[in-house]
Formats: structure tokens, sequence, C-alpha cells
């Protein structure tokens, strides 16, 4: 990188001094001829030195345009971003490698994407065959870039990330899975348009596992949304209407199915507070959404809501504790795993939202700088009371986590982690799973 270094200041610095020294002799020497003869030799040697200064400001201008041309790179105004030759605007590449070995008890089926990340809806119902399975994957793999551009109306961001879990490869030939997008969004000061987390949830306090998937009872979703973020002395706030979209269960013949309706009127709504204290982060969300319905039997539709309370406390030397508690009747699709339906319809076209909740109880502990644990405890319940409720709908569910995880050097971390995850319907019947998965990951 070009830094270009100046010696013409203390040149000015000299002929200033030389200068006010002359005016002072001036001054205090008595008038005479001989002086004022002086006084013009004098100045005519400032004028000059002058001349010569800026000969040399000149030649020094010059030399650095040689030195550094306009489309030298420079330091962007984050760690390990850049400017473009021309540009105001940082811009910075991330991402990492991850492959994956999981071990598991039983199988989901061929091509299932719940052998490779814990989807406890998917588990085996009355599974009690030892079916091990093996799944060697890097769909995890991400790529990201920001860039980041100050203006008179706060910093203008934009983020694009996207992994590999996208549409199935062909494990015959290569194994080519598709990407997909997980994030891409800008703002401009307190305004976020595009797609990221959603502000109900908050991936901070989520617990650090192996596992894509993570524990039954986290709120995980990713969808397009427009939100305003406020800060206060001690945290911020947060307001955004995001993309709705109704996952219902119909009774049929078949004992349900699940589907999704696109006859959406109003966005999902979303308020949430931040607070960073001395005694950790918490924050606090609130949700209201429009379940609807459209079928040949008639429409419906019911406003539900849920509320959710999450926190990362420290504990002794770098240890944490962890919390996530959400409840409410509009859960749903919000809850990731694909456990729970947003709501259910009976034959006749109604539709009925059922309480659901969910919590996330997770410890991580530092057994030295570069080696750490996370046990991370979980639970999702409904309560499936309507007419409508179908003998396949699950009623609960349950994961465990334990990892040792290992960085020897920056931007690595190599592991193990045991799992185990469980599953019961409306009908009792149960299934579990229980699985070990190894996991090397380079960050850059």
């Amino acid at each position: 990188m070009y830094v270009e270094h100046s010696t013409t200041k203390p040149v000015k610095a000299k002929v200033l001094c030389v200068a006010i020294a002359a005016s002072l002799a001036g001054f205090m020497a008595p008038a005479s001829a001989d002086t004022a003869s002086d006084l013009e030799a004098l100045k005519a040697q400032i004028a000059a030195l002058q001349k010569s200064i800026a000969a040399l400001e000149q030649k020094q201008s010059e030399t650095a345009k040689a030195v550094a041309p306009a489309n030298t790179v420079t330091a962007g105004t984050s760690p390990g971003s850049f400017k473009l030759p021309g540009s105001n605007t940082s811009v910075k590449f991330g991402g990492y490698v991850k492959a994956d070995l999981l071990f598991s008890d039983s199988s989901a089926g061929a091509g299932s994407t719940a052998d490779q990340l814990l989807l406890p809806g998917s588990i085996a119902l009355d599974n009690d065959t030892e079916d091990g399975q093996v799944t060697l994957h890097a769909r995890q793999t991400r790529l990201n870039f920001a860039t980041s551009t100050p203006t008179a109306w706060g910093e203008l961001k934009t983020f694009v990330e996207a992994d590999f879990f996208g549409s199935n490869g062909n494990e015959v030939v290569s194994n080519s899975n598709g990407p997909r997008t997980r994030h891409a969004f800008g703002s401009l000061g307190g305004l976020l348009a595009g797609q990221t987390w959603s502000t109900f949830m908050d991936a901070g306090s989520l617990p650090e596992t192996l596992d894509f998937g993570g524990p039954v009872g986290e709120l995980f979703i990713r969808q397009t949304q427009v939100r305003w973020t406020e800060g206060f002395d001690g945290g911020s706030w947060s307001i955004a209407a995001e993309s709705p979209e109704s996952f219902l269960t119909t009774a049929d013949a078949q004992g349900g199915a699940n589907s999704v309706t696109d006859d959406d009127k109003v966005p999902d709504l979303v308020a949430r507070l931040d607070f960073n204290t001395s005694a950790g982060r918490y924050a606090l969300a609130a949700m209201a959404r429009d379940i609807r319905v459209d079928k040949d039997t008639g429409a419906d539709n019911q406003w539900g809501g849920a509320l959710a309370a999450y926190g990362v406390v420290p504990t002794v030397g770098k240890d944490t504790f962890q919390f996530s508690l959400t409840a409410g009747n509009a859960l749903g699709r919000y809850m990731g795993q694909a456990v729970f339906s947003d709501g259910t319809v009976d034959t006749s076209g109604e539709l009925e939202l059922n309480n659901q909740w969910g919590a996330i109880l997770a410890y991580r502990h530092f057994w030295r700088d570069d080696l750490r644990s996370t046990l991370a405890l979980s639970t999702a319940r409904a309560s499936n009371q309507s007419d409508a409720t179908t003998a396949n709908m699950n009623e609960s569910a349950d994961t465990a986590h334990l990892n040792l995880l290992w960085s020897p050097v920056a931007n690595t971390t190599f592991g193990f982690e045991l799992i185990h995850a469980r599953r019961e319907t409306e009908d009792g019947r149960k299934g579990e799973l229980n699985r070990l998965q190894t996991s090397a990951q380079y960050n850059f």
C-alpha cells in the first residue's frame, strides 16, 4: 500500500520563523537608511525561499503521482476489507469450508436431507431397527460478501451470503449440490430491506453446535422483510413487516397432510427490544400473524400471536449460559425442524390455531482458550385440541447436543458431537434418533 511522506511542512516552518524574526528586527531597530536597506534585502531572500519551496512541493506532488497511481487499492474501514480504486466503498469477502461426517443409528430414507442435519420432524416412527447410516457432505460451506459506504444518511451496507443446501446433488456422479440464498439485504441508517434472520428470532443466543439443524425448540427462519431499528442508551428497538406464509395441516382421508397457502393478505408484524447490560445481553420480541386458508370448500383466517425471550449470560471466565423461551398460537413455521404447522383445517375448510411453545437451555464451557464444549437441551410442545387434529400431527419433540470443539489456530475448528432426538405424534407413536457427528471447519 502506498503512503505519501511529506517534507514540506518543516521547510515552511523555518521560513515562517525567519519572516517573524525579520519583522521583529525591523520593529525594534531604530529607523535608518541602512536598516531599511537590510529589511528590503531580507524580504527578497524570503521571497526567493518561498519560490523554492513552491517548486519543491510541485516536484513532490509529481513524484507521489508516479509512485501511487489513481488505481491503487487501499484498506477499508473494517478489518479485512478494502476499497476499490476511485471508490469510497469498503468491500469484504468471507465464509468457510466445512466438512461433516455423520453416523446415525437409523436413516430418514434415500436422499433425505435429514441424514445431513437434524430434522426431528423427519425421525422415523416406531423404528426399532439399528440400520446404521453413514453420511459425508460439505453442504454447509458458505460464501459471503459485504459492503459499507458512508453517506449523509448513515452507513449504506449490503450483505449477500449463500451455502449449498439448495437442490440435492447426485451422489452417484459428483455430489453437485445447488447453492441457495441465505442472506441478501441492504441497510441505510436504521432502515433494512431484504432477506435475513427474522426480527422475531435471535441468532446470537443460539448454542454453538456442529449440527446444522440445531435444537428443536429454536426459532430459525430467514425471510424478506422491511425493518426499522433505533438505538437507545443500553440497547435498541426494532419493528418489522415480514413475508407471510401459512403452513397448514389439512384433515383428509389419509389422516392429514401439510400444505402451504398463497392466500396472504397481511405481512407478519414483529416488534423487538434488545438490551446490552453488564450482566449479559437480552432480547424480547412479539409477533402477530394473519393465518389464512383458501380451499374449494371455503376460505377462513385467524389472527395469532407469539412472544419470545432470549439471553446470553456470562458466568465464570469465558463461559456463558444461553436461553431461548417462546410461546404462542402462531409459532408454526417459525419454529425450525418442520415439527409443527401454523394451524389445522377441518374437512369443511374451517381453520383453527393451536398453542405451541419451545425452550432451549445451553451452557458453553471453555476447558482452555482453544478447547470448549456446549451442552444444549431443548424441547417443543403443541396443544393440538381442535376438531381438525390428525393422528400423525407432532405433539412433542426433544433434543440434546453435547460437543467438544478444538481450535488449534485462528479460523479453524475440529470437533465431535453427540446428538439425541425424539418425537411423538398425537396417536402415541414415537421415534428416536442417536447420532455422532464430526466436523472440520476452515474460516476465511
